[in-house]
């Protein structure tokens, strides 16, 4: 699914917090949002999954405006993997996953075998199909998020849109997550944190700062010592492995 957002301008009160921002995502490509923190990568995507308005500009999956389309319409075109996730109830973690089914769902409809199903798959995928019937809330942060992913794949959309989601997991648990989501062949629009995993995951990179997109490209073109800097205002070197794999080292 194609998805792209076209001049999207958004303010709170006084302050412009994104300043005409376009970006797109072509079918089954892996975009990345790169920038310091404040730049406004999590408001952008809160514009694109519909947690915000935008002052200006428009959101479209597969050229259709996504303010004309239900709620249920667009989740079932995209799925969100957020930072932060809260529940007021006890639920389990198979349950929070259950309500990955919920767009596909008619009023009042029980679940079926068919959910339950996919469910199991979503939790074998992500690893935790041992952890079902635990309570959400006594996970860890890096257990609840494999958990928020299985219930984003249990949502069975052609598109995801993950806003820095391995932001609680060790190094294994994020290159795990990742590939995971890399080999799922949908559209993904994810912020990032780390340039290096940035640089191994995704197909097309945009910089945001202060905003306005600063750059935008592959991962060779933008990730360079000289943009780096005036991003970050750090001192960086790029470096191959012996696999070609490109790498950032901070100095």
């Amino acid at each position: 699914m194609k998805v792209s957002a076209d001049n999207i301008r958004l303010s709170y009160g006084a302050e412009e917090i994104l300043k005409s921002v376009s970006i797109g995502a072509e079918d089954k490509e892996f975009v990345g949002l790169i920038g310091p923190n404040g730049s406004g990568k999590s408001t952008l995507l809160k514009c694109i999954y519909r947690i915000l308005k935008p002052n200006d500009g428009c959101v479209m999956l597969d050229g259709s405006p996504l303010q004309d389309m239900s709620y249920r319409s667009s989740a079932k075109k995209m799925a969100v993997v957020a930072q932060h996730n809260y529940y007021n109830f006890d639920f389990s973690v198979r349950e929070v996953v259950l309500m990955g089914r919920s767009p596909h769902k008619k009023a009042i409809e029980r679940d079926n075998a068919r959910d339950y199903a996919i469910v199991d798959n979503a939790l074998c995928t992500v690893g935790m199909e041992r952890f079902a019937d635990r309570s959400f809330s006594t996970l860890s942060g890096g257990e609840q998020q494999r958990v928020i992913l299985a219930r984003a794949l249990a949502q069975q959309t052609p598109c995801l849109v993950l806003d820095e989601p391995t932001n609680h997991l060790d190094i294994t648990h994020q290159l795990q997550l990742l590939k995971i989501v890399k080999n799922l062949n949908v559209t993904v629009i994810s912020a990032i944190h780390d340039l290096n995993i940035a640089a191994m995951f995704c197909d097309r990179i945009y910089v945001l700062k202060d905003g306005i997109i600063a750059a935008e490209g592959a991962p060779r073109e933008v990730l360079t010592r000289k943009l780096i800097k005036e991003i970050y205002q750090v001192e960086s070197e790029v470096v191959e492995d012996s696999r070609g794999q490109m790498h950032i080292l901070f100095t």
